[in-house]
């Protein structure tokens, strides 16, 4: 009896694995939802009573709503942060990431076998291939695999604000920050001034409906905002992955034994090259010049004639 109590009892604890899918879901529904007030309440509530009450420009009245969504996009994060606790399940921020991915990514295939196939067949497609992808994506999450691959994407360094080693490499971290900001944001800059990006909004089509799902409102200015954004977060990350920022501090490490010239002597060394360079140069001249006028002397290169054409050269026909 009492054998059969702990099995039961035991069969009703979660998993390790088990309690991260289910804290990776839940943390997936509130990004989604955190997202969608970010993206699409504070907008609308700002186009339906904010926007008409004050006369602003188009460039004023948006710089002022990415204000407030950042203001509210901050406050979010610290709510999930608090919600998630000080130690939060271990590839807590990896799960996360792949269920939205994988949730976008079962969207999308469907949204594209409902708009491909016609006829009345193709809603009871579509449905099964919507079942079919969802019961992959349960027993994917379900498997193993799963929590391998959520503890490896949070131990990439990708997901998490945490810098490694801070105090060390700081030259060439910074550096390598200013690199990737000029790169990114010239791309958005050139992205922006040339006018690649519609005026309006983003929206999809859903089959099988009337309706439509506005993803991406002002997709001229929001598209810039999140890939500087994203370029930011970027720029940050990446010196701080273990792998690349122990390269970087590496790198410095090396760079300060290398013993730098002053300036009198990279004067000096530049003007001994120049120099070199000149005489090298001179020398060359006159040797060719000599050995030109010696074997033309001797008989050994025929004389050029004033209507001999070079060797290779094609015949001019006059007309």
């Amino acid at each position: 009896m009492a054998t059969a109590l702990e099995t039961a009892a035991e069969r009703r604890t979660p998993t390790p694995q088990a309690a991260l899918v289910a804290a990776s879901v839940a943390g997936a529904v509130y990004v989604a939802a955190a997202l969608a007030v970010v993206f699409y309440a504070v907008p609308d509530l700002w186009q339906r009573f904010v926007a008409p009450t004050f006369a602003f420009n188009s460039l004023t009245n948006f710089a002022v709503r990415v204000g407030l969504q950042l203001v509210a996009a901050v406050g979010l994060v610290r709510l999930g942060q608090s919600l998630a606790g000080s130690h939060p399940p271990k590839g807590l921020r990896g799960g996360i990431f792949l269920v939205i991915s994988a949730a976008v990514a079962i969207f999308f295939i469907v949204r594209a076998v409902g708009l491909t196939v016609d006829g009345s067949a193709g809603p009871i497609i579509t449905a099964i291939v919507a079942l079919a992808l969802a019961f992959g994506a349960v027993k994917f999450f379900t498997s193993p695999r799963a929590a391998t691959w959520m503890v490896g994407l949070e131990e990439s360094g990708l997901l998490h604000a945490t810098g490694y080693k801070r105090s060390l490499g700081q030259k060439v971290r910074r550096l390598t920050v200013l690199g990737i900001l000029l790169i990114g944001g010239s791309g958005v800059y050139s992205l922006y001034t040339q006018g690649v990006l519609p005026a309006g909004d983003w929206t999809l089509n859903l089959p099988y409906t009337t309706a439509t799902l506005t993803l991406l409102t002002a997709v001229r200015y929001s598209v810039p905002v999140l890939l500087f954004g994203l370029t930011l977060w970027l720029a940050y990350r990446i010196v701080n992955v273990p792998t690349f920022a122990e390269f970087l501090i590496a790198t410095e490490a090396e760079m300060n034994k290398v013993s730098w010239s002053t300036r009198r002597q990279l004067v000096q060394d530049t003007v001994v090259v120049l120099v070199f360079v000149v005489a090298t140069t001179l020398f060359l001249l006159a040797v060719d010049l000599f050995w030109g006028w010696l074997l033309s002397a001797i008989g050994v290169l025929p004389e050029k004639t004033p209507g001999q054409a070079k060797p290779g050269q094609a015949d001019v026909v006059k007309w």
